[in-house]
């Protein structure tokens, strides 16, 4: 199904022009899917590589099934969470869990090209070790994102002081939904990177949505993404 645009008086990062509305949360993650699959290629093309960021939730993770199923340039692609929960490796809620599971779970010859956060060694170590591994890369090429009901995006959550921290990865703490604890790419890496996008579907993400359309700040906003993937019932106002 085609995209629509969304109305005239949207503003800010959240804008008609880059925003693509699908009837609902399957055809945006198939559409959603095929941009990453064109834009993983065309990096390839041109630089030899690729290092992609990952998020968690429900909707992206179908998006990541169905990337997985599309003939990538496996070798070429280096993958990397865009936050991560502080659980023991493992955990059924860490986000790597989830990635490794719908994404890399067929590609097992190429774990040497994900890079999970240590989450599990706490958020100030496991943000300075993943800082270190962001530090040595040239930036990232394509970042994908969601978008929580508040506006949050990886582990970027509204007045947080995480935001605030100019580092490649950060720690957070006192996050508004469990666990307390986390680590996440920081706004300054997400927001420099070569190619944005964020996966937005359902009701529930309605009111962010319309906060940005309105020119209210939020986390995600400051990301300032490229590209919006949303569907018909996020964008009923």
């Amino acid at each position: 199904m085609a995209a629509s645009a969304i109305g005239d008086s949207a503003s800010g990062c959240f804008t008609p022009e880059n925003t693509r509305v699908f009837k609902d949360a399957e055809t945006v993650a198939q559409a959603a899917a095929d941009y990453v699959f064109e834009q993983i290629n065309k990096c390839v093309t041109e630089k030899g590589q690729c290092h992609v960021v990952l998020p968690g939730g429900t909707t992206p993770a179908r998006c990541l099934e169905l990337l997985a199923n599309k003939p990538l340039p496996w070798a070429a692609i280096h993958w990397y969470p865009g936050d991560e929960r502080c659980y023991p490796v493992g955990h059924a809620e860490r986000n790597d869990t989830m990635i490794f599971d719908k994404l890399l779970s067929s590609q097992p010859g190429l774990n040497k090209n994900f890079h999970p956060i240590p989450a599990e060694l706490g958020p100030e170590q496991g943000a300075e070790d993943y800082a270190a591994i962001l530090d040595a890369t040239d930036g990232m090429d394509v970042v994908v994102l969601g978008m929580g009901e508040d506006g949050h995006t990886a582990s970027l959550f509204p007045n947080n002081i995480a935001l605030h921290n100019s580092n490649s990865a950060v720690p957070v703490y006192n996050s508004p939904k469990p666990p307390d604890e986390r680590v996440s790419i920081g706004l300054n890496t997400l927001k420099n990177s070569a190619e944005c996008i964020v996966v937005a579907t359902g009701e529930g993400k309605r009111d962010a949505l319309q906060k940005l359309r309105q020119g209210e700040t939020l986390p995600v906003g400051l990301v300032e993404p490229d590209v919006w993937f949303v569907d018909e019932d996020a964008v009923r106002f």
